[in-house]
């Protein structure tokens, strides 16, 4: 999954973008639509519903960004993260010379890798900041799946409404109002 970052005078903002938007590649002129992305291979893993099939989705979508980034390069960056170290090599051989941010499979892990692969960046996002988003957003959760009726996060109401929710906690920000 992709996640666009941009900076604003109110901070960092974060929008999960699936592939539909990832091939809608823009020509020379248009405006980056995202500068990053984000892919965890962690969860690439055996579903174990009949057929057991391995879910495919993030190293998909890393494809994707791979591709789009050689067709116009140096107008986004991707980057990959795993919980295991070695493990995203050995699934994906093709990606030697490429950082994997390796994050144990811990919230705070997560904050710490992506403040690591946007070090070189422009005003990166404190993991402070990021675990006040997240910390704020599991006390959110509840009442996000209530008023949407949802019972999965990942359902198109849920989710918009989690996005709201990350970007006016990202708004409160000390520094950031």
């Amino acid at each position: 999954m992709i996640i666009e970052a941009s900076k604003s005078i109110d901070g960092w903002f974060f929008d999960f973008v699936g592939q539909e938007k990832i091939i809608e590649i823009p020509d020379e002129n248009d405006s980056i639509r995202w500068k990053y992305s984000f892919h965890d291979l962690s969860r690439v893993e055996l579903d174990p519903a009949d057929p057991p099939t391995p879910r495919s989705n993030m190293a998909f979508e890393l494809g994707l960004a791979v591709a789009w980034d050689r067709l116009l390069p140096n107008r986004q960056v991707w980057f990959v993260f795993e919980s295991m170290n070695r493990r995203a090599l050995k699934s994906l051989s093709d990606l030697a010379g490429t950082d994997v941010y390796v994050h144990g499979g811990t919230p705070e892990g997560v904050f710490r890798e992506v403040g690591n692969a946007l070090v070189r960046k422009k005003n990166p996002p404190a993991v402070q900041d990021i675990q006040y988003v997240y910390d704020g957003l599991q006390s959110a959760l509840p009442g996000i799946r209530e008023q949407a009726g949802a019972q999965s996060l990942f359902e198109a109401r849920a989710f918009r409404q989690l996005l709201l929710a990350a970007s006016k906690l990202a708004s409160l920000l000390p520094g950031r109002r």
